[in-house]
């Protein structure tokens, strides 16, 4: 069966996302909210219910702890990585208010800040990391070093380390809870004429306007690509989501599977009130404070594609450094852990491909939820604003001329360029518009 033809009679697309992590269900819910039918196909079974850890059918985002971190990130990523981050914690806001009521909602903190934090005797390691942060960042998110009263007027159940700096303008987002309630806002808006739910469904492969699984081939006016780690083969060649990173490559590039161990405890009494980084010469280590007196504790970044429980090491090592910043876990309770994978590309940047009838996504790394909303307004702005993208023409339709071709194996001259990524932002971008229109207009 030939790719759709095309016509400009009307706006509506039938749309095809693959893969409900968190880039899917942003997708979707933006595409319903601008008129369009979505059809999101994943390998889990349920919008509204999360898969048992291990399953690969449990997309990274439900392990990640949440930290909204651009700053902090500089470490080992760049400028535009920093302002995508920056852009996603103005939009998370949004999107928070923009889903309907009632409904779950979801935890968020996008103003308190994190910390770093330090022992004596590694106050070299640690500078290191500081001064590359201050260098990076805009002074008005550089490290700000706190005084021993300052870090105990902030947090008084620290106790350990020695030096510590806050991080402003970095946050948190309770990641399960947003899925969830992503999840439940999508699947009130199932019906054949709006959201089609394919749960269960391992898609074998996406080509520009068709997605193959095991039941056949569908056919549609758009596919969007989303799939991470489940993406299974080689990724085509892949523009750059952000303009730095290496565009011009001609190899496809494959997806590989980074390791992250992470912990959650009940830790009744204990007091946390902002994300916080253990700098250490070896690893780094994580706590992030959660409702209902919980924390999440991690995590590891191991270069294996190993879905198997917590290792003894990893246990020992994340929750011994845990411990000698907050003294109080010695009480806490092991509710979780879990290991998953991070989708990555060689050089743990995201990647951008847009074509006639073709968006794909991937290689968010361990930056899934802090760029997740800037790379979806970006996604949709080079969907939805190449010239030809318009809905298949029904019965009557006169023929129109076809989609612009691909050029050399790359999207196509009228492709949104990932390099144009700022001028999104703002109320001008189709997200935007999305988020600031009224609740019951979905």
């Amino acid at each position: 069966m030939p790719a759709p033809t095309v016509c400009a009679t009307s706006p509506r697309l039938n749309v095809a996302v693959v893969g409900a992590g968190v880039l899917g269900r942003l997708l979707a819910w933006a595409l319903l909210r601008l008129g369009h039918g979505v059809n999101l196909f994943d390998a889990a079974e349920s919008l509204t219910q999360a898969p048992a850890a291990g399953d690969p059918a449990r997309a990274a985002g439900w392990t990640a702890a949440g930290m909204l971190s651009p700053t902090a990130e500089l470490e080992c990523a760049n400028a535009e990585v920093f302002a995508a981050g920056l852009r996603s914690i103005e939009l998370w806001p949004l999107i928070q208010a923009s889903l309907p009521l009632p409904g779950p909602g979801f935890e968020l903190d996008v103003t308190s800040g994190s910390l770093l934090l330090a022992h004596r005797d590694h106050l070299g390691a640690a500078q290191r990391v500081v001064g590359l942060l201050a260098h990076k960042a805009p002074a008005s998110h550089a490290p700000r070093r706190l005084t021993g009263d300052e870090l105990r007027a902030l947090e008084p159940d620290i106790h350990g380390p020695a030096h510590a700096w806050l991080l402003p303008g970095e946050g948190r987002i309770h990641t399960p809870q947003a899925l969830l309630a992503l999840g439940h806002a999508l699947h009130h808006l199932q019906s054949p004429n709006r959201l089609r739910w394919v749960g269960g469904c391992v898609v074998q492969s996406v080509q520009a306007h068709t997605v193959t699984h095991a039941l056949g081939t569908e056919h549609f006016d758009w596919v969007l690509d989303v799939r991470g780690c489940g993406a299974n083969g080689p990724v085509p060649v892949l523009h750059a989501a952000l303009p730095s990173a290496h565009a011009a490559a001609t190899q496809p590039d494959a997806i590989r599977g980074v390791r992250g161990e992470v912990f959650t405890l009940h830790a009744p009494g204990v007091r946390l009130g902002h994300p916080v980084r253990l700098l250490h010469p070896r690893w780094r280590v994580y706590v992030v404070p959660r409702q209902g007196d919980h924390v999440v504790v991690g995590a590891t970044e191991i270069e294996s594609a190993d879905r198997s429980p917590v290792s003894v090491r990893s246990a020992l090592e994340l929750l011994s450094a845990a411990h000698s910043v907050l003294p109080g876990l010695a009480e806490a309770r092991i509710v979780a852990s879990e290991a998953n994978l991070r989708p990555a590309l060689p050089d743990n940047l995201p990647r951008l491909h847009q074509a006639p009838g073709l968006t794909q996504l991937n290689g968010l790394f361990r930056h899934g939820w802090l760029l997740a909303p800037a790379l979806v307004e970006q996604a949709l702005e080079g969907m939805l604003r190449l010239p030809g993208t318009t809905a298949t023409c029904g019965a009557g339709g006169g023929p129109t001329p076809p989609l612009a071709p691909t050029t050399g194996g790359h999207a196509p001259a009228c492709s949104h360029s990932a390099a144009a990524w700022p001028l999104a932002g703002g109320r001008d971008s189709l997200f935007s518009q999305v988020l600031f229109a009224p609740q019951g207009s979905a």
